[in-house]
């Protein structure tokens, strides 16, 4: 877009969201730091802290595929207002058994799925709804997506984590009280949206529905290639990151209470790539784009495998940040625009489907690969992978 060109004004008809975006990631980063360190208070298990981590993410093996359908039926704005107000009940809940001196891992271990299994909803309304606000045209769905998630890297990343640990050592309730009040800030925000007038799909029976948004998405070829393009991207990095902490503690020398902060350096790649989305990727498309992001985050892996210099691997840690970024743009606009309105929560929805089931499976591999031949090598691996995953991303003929 020339300065000569106006921004289309219906791209400021999403501020509400970006803003909403930004509070609740912002007290979900707290609560992802402080719910595991709290259930840490409460026992020694690491099967037990593990599992409170695990909660926020297995509701999405789970709802991923009937919330898309059902969001494609459903007012998308009515949608994310009530897991808004969801999520607030169920950590306000939360905070009285804090304060009650009751809570127990089982409390917090059911209280992380039910709000992730309310983010699967909110995750697929929200963007969905993105281009029925602003349009489908690439710039501009560039730049709307690259704000999303330059302000989610920033919140859940950069912000909320050294919050959450924070706000836990001055008094237990406090990240969980900071988190919901954030959700009943983004319901009161999210309520400012437009909502849209498109069509929905059929009333058919959910597994039909789901049916047909993959039958979309295979059918697609940008979209199929993009969608395996993304599990192979999740899952080399979950190959690398799952033993990293043992390669950054032991061989870059990071002291343990530094890890934290080094992993969220990343997010500040992530946030300058984000920002400027639409430059980056204007002469791109949305597969090259992907390609450049496989190939970026395999020379970051390489380099960190190489070097046992800690400068150098915060530079290359801002690298991978970007690159995420970039593949998350890419895909984002891709799906909204390849996808009529009445299937993009489907659509939306199986990409994450994908994307995290391979990012579980890759952090298995990557403990495996790590025991059997060292803390170096699941760093060559993702590098391998991401860069195959790159060639093939690449678009033939045209």
């Amino acid at each position: 877009m020339s300065p000569a060109e106006p921004r289309p004004a219906n791209a400021r008809r999403v501020t509400p969201l970006l803003v909403a975006t930004g509070i609740s990631v912002t007290g979900d980063g707290a609560v992802l730091a402080a719910a595991p360190l709290l259930a840490a208070a409460l026992t020694q298990d690491p099967i037990a802290v593990s599992a409170v981590t695990a909660g926020f993410y297995l509701p999405w093996l789970v709802f991923s595929l009937p919330a898309g359908a059902l969001v494609d039926r459903w007012p998308r704005r009515r949608v994310m207002v009530s897991t808004d107000l969801l999520r607030f009940a169920v950590l306000a809940g939360l905070v009285g058994m804090i304060a009650a001196r009751r809570i127990t891992v089982p409390l917090l271990v059911i209280a992380a799925i039910l709000v992730g299994m309310a983010q699967t909803f909110f995750d697929s309304a929200a963007q969905a709804i993105i281009p029925a606000v602003v349009g489908r045209e690439k710039e501009n769905l560039a730049r709307v997506n690259g704000r999303y998630w330059a302000v989610d890297t920033m919140g859940r990343t950069l912000l909320g984590p050294p919050l959450g640990s924070a706000l836990l050592a001055l008094r237990r309730v406090l990240p969980f009280a900071v988190d919901a009040l954030s959700f009943l800030a983004s319901a009161a925000l999210v309520r400012l949206l437009p909502e849209p007038a498109s069509a929905r799909g059929p009333r058919e029976r959910v597994d039909a529905a789901v049916r047909a948004g993959m039958r979309h998405l295979f059918q697609t070829r940008d979209l199929r290639v993009l969608a395996l393009s993304m599990s192979a991207y999740n899952g080399a990095f979950s190959v690398a990151t799952g033993p990293f902490v043992l390669y950054a503690t032991g061989v870059l020398r990071v002291p343990s209470a530094l890890y934290g902060a080094l992993l969220a350096i990343s997010a500040i790649g992530g946030v300058v790539a984000g920002w400027r989305a639409p430059a980056l990727t204007r002469q791109l498309s949305y597969r090259q784009t992907m390609t450049v992001a496989h190939l970026m985050q395999a020379a970051a892996w390489a380099g960190i495998a190489v070097t046992a210099e800690i400068g150098l691997a915060v530079v290359l840690l801002m690298i991978l940040g970007a690159s995420s970024s970039l593949s998350s743009v890419a895909v984002g606009s891709a799906r909204q625009a390849m996808t009529p309105d009445e299937l993009l929560g489907r659509i939306v929805s199986t990409f994450r489907l994908f994307s995290l089931g391979s990012a579980g499976f890759g952090a298995l591999v990557g403990g495996l690969v790590a025991r059997a031949f060292g803390l170096v090598a699941p760093l060559w691996v993702a590098a391998s992978v991401l860069a195959l995953g790159g060639v093939l991303t690449w678009p033939r003929g045209g």
